[in-house]
């Protein structure tokens, strides 16, 4: 049997591609602020925390990296850390790969005609546009990568440590639990690194403010899809069958080469 006809190396060649897509784009639509209770249609709730104030503005990174926590926990379940590690690294690659790209797409000289293409639209400059949107400032994409690569690191030994005390039971907890870890590092890390340590300087009491807001809206909604964690769980075991996907969960819980190794070749 082929390498590829193996179901196991399938699933985990999808889950890697959907973590690395939703990853790279929770990246770059982040760079719209959104308005969580104009969204749902609420009345504007007015917060206070340590002397700083606002309402409940995020970025619509917000709303994709619920799922990349989902995938993260469901590819430490089956394939264990050296699967995380893995699509982590790729995820992080990529996403610098894409920014790469977007400076270069932003430093072509425009067509005269296209600046002013959108201007019916409400864009009167479409390469000032293109700009803003895709250009965001070095700080933030350092900040962003470090704090992704950061969280998820935290997150694969979080998960194994909560494994090791519950064994197989409790998904729900070691899912939820290493990303209550992972997330209040990666909210903290990368608005320090791209708010404080950048041109911005904001002052302690903001960063602490806007940075446990966040925090608080991610771990919520972490909480919320757990029913997705268990629905994809149940997916995987109907594809896989239970005593395949009951050898990954075993191999991933005691580090082996889980996936995609080993595998039956020609």
């Amino acid at each position: 049997m082929r390498q590829l006809d193996d179901r196991a190396v399938r699933l985990f060649i999808a889950l890697a591609a959907f973590f690395c897509v939703n990853a790279v784009l929770a990246e770059f639509i982040g760079v719209k602020i959104f308005s969580l209770e104009g969204t749902l249609g609420i009345a504007p709730v007015h917060w206070r925390l340590l002397g700083e104030g606002g309402t409940l503005d995020f970025t619509a990174g917000t709303v994709i990296w619920p799922i990349v926590f989902i995938m993260t926990d469901t590819v430490n379940e089956y394939f264990g850390k050296r699967g995380v590690r893995l699509i982590s690294y790729l995820a992080a690659g990529l996403v610098a790969y894409a920014f790469l790209f977007a400076y270069i797409a932003i430093q072509l000289a425009p067509a005269s005609w296209w600046v002013g293409s959108a201007q019916g639209q409400g864009v009167p400059d479409y390469q000032a546009a293109f700009s803003a949107i895709f250009g965001q400032g070095m700080w933030i994409t350092v900040g962003s990568l470090t704090a992704f690569l950061i969280g998820q690191l935290v997150d694969i030994q979080t998960f194994h440590h909560i494994r090791r005390r519950t064994g197989e039971r409790h998904a729900w907890l070691r899912a939820t639990g290493s990303t209550a870890i992972s997330q209040l590092v990666d909210s903290f890390v990368v608005l320090y690194i791209a708010f404080v340590l950048g041109p911005a300087h904001w002052p302690m009491s903001r960063f602490l403010a806007v940075a446990s807001l966040n925090y608080t809206y991610k771990l919520l909604a972490a909480v919320a899809l757990i029913p997705l964690l268990y629905l994809a769980r149940a997916g995987i075991h109907r594809y896989l069958g239970e005593a395949r996907a009951a050898q990954l969960i075993h191999a991933a819980a005691h580090d082996h080469a889980a996936a995609p190794h080993p595998f039956p070749v020609d």
